[in-house]
């Protein structure tokens, strides 16, 4: 499925689920809050959310972080509009700004004016985007010096029992969700070739997992 095809696939997928996505979502979107909590970005520091759907992280971690400025990319125009709306209500307008892009290639530059980030993150976007390991070699490019790159999304359920897994990824199927076995041998595979720190633990019996790439000095 090429760029523009996912941009429509997503779109149809989310122009309903958009309006409740958030209520729903936060009983089983694991690890997301761990993450924001994490971030530390350097006062006066520049965060990017890969995938930033409705906006939920992106004022999660402007309030957490206040001291940063944020941006968030996602293929999806609807999901942009509900993220659009989400941070104007919370008085964020000013702070975090939003575009549509293609997580497998897209110029901050041009469209930030900014080439380079501070911290960067991906929550559980990996598991629906076709060319994930794209996405995360060009979240990794995008890292300024001591940058780092975040991700979180669904595990193997390896410490869950195998009926539960069984269940999850069926239901996860039904809305091209698959969650990625390689995703620990791709973080390494991209931090030796970018000349990065690779870091990856599995969280809640392995329900989630977290990965990290960052660099030598972070």
């Amino acid at each position: 499925m090429n760029g523009n095809g996912h941009a429509g696939h997503m779109d149809a997928i989310y122009r309903t689920q958009r309006h409740f996505y958030d209520l729903t979502r936060k009983y089983y979107l694991l690890g997301r809050d761990r993450l924001i909590r994490g971030l530390a970005p350097p006062a006066g520091g520049t965060v990017l959310e890969i995938g930033c759907g409705t906006g939920r992280n992106l004022i999660a971690a402007a309030r957490a972080w206040p001291e940063a400025r944020y941006f968030g990319i996602d293929i999806s125009d609807a999901m942009l509009e509900t993220a659009r709306a989400k941070v104007k209500a919370a008085g964020l307008a000013d702070r975090i700004t939003l575009a549509q892009a293609d997580a497998t290639g897209f110029d901050a530059e041009a469209l930030f004016g900014i080439a380079a980030f501070d911290r960067i993150f991906q929550s559980y976007t990996l598991s629906m985007i076709p060319d994930w390991q794209g996405a995360l070699r060009e979240g990794a490019a995008k890292l300024a010096p001591a940058g780092r790159l975040d991700v979180v999304d669904f595990g193997q359920q390896e410490a869950l029992p195998g009926a539960f897994k069984r269940l999850l990824f069926a239901w996860l199927a039904q809305f091209d969700v698959e969650p990625r076995r390689a995703l620990p041998a791709i973080l390494h595979e991209i931090g030796q070739a970018q000349g990065l720190v690779d870091q990856f633990t599995p969280l809640y019996r392995g329900y989630a997992w977290a990965g990290r790439l960052s660099t030598p000095s972070s």
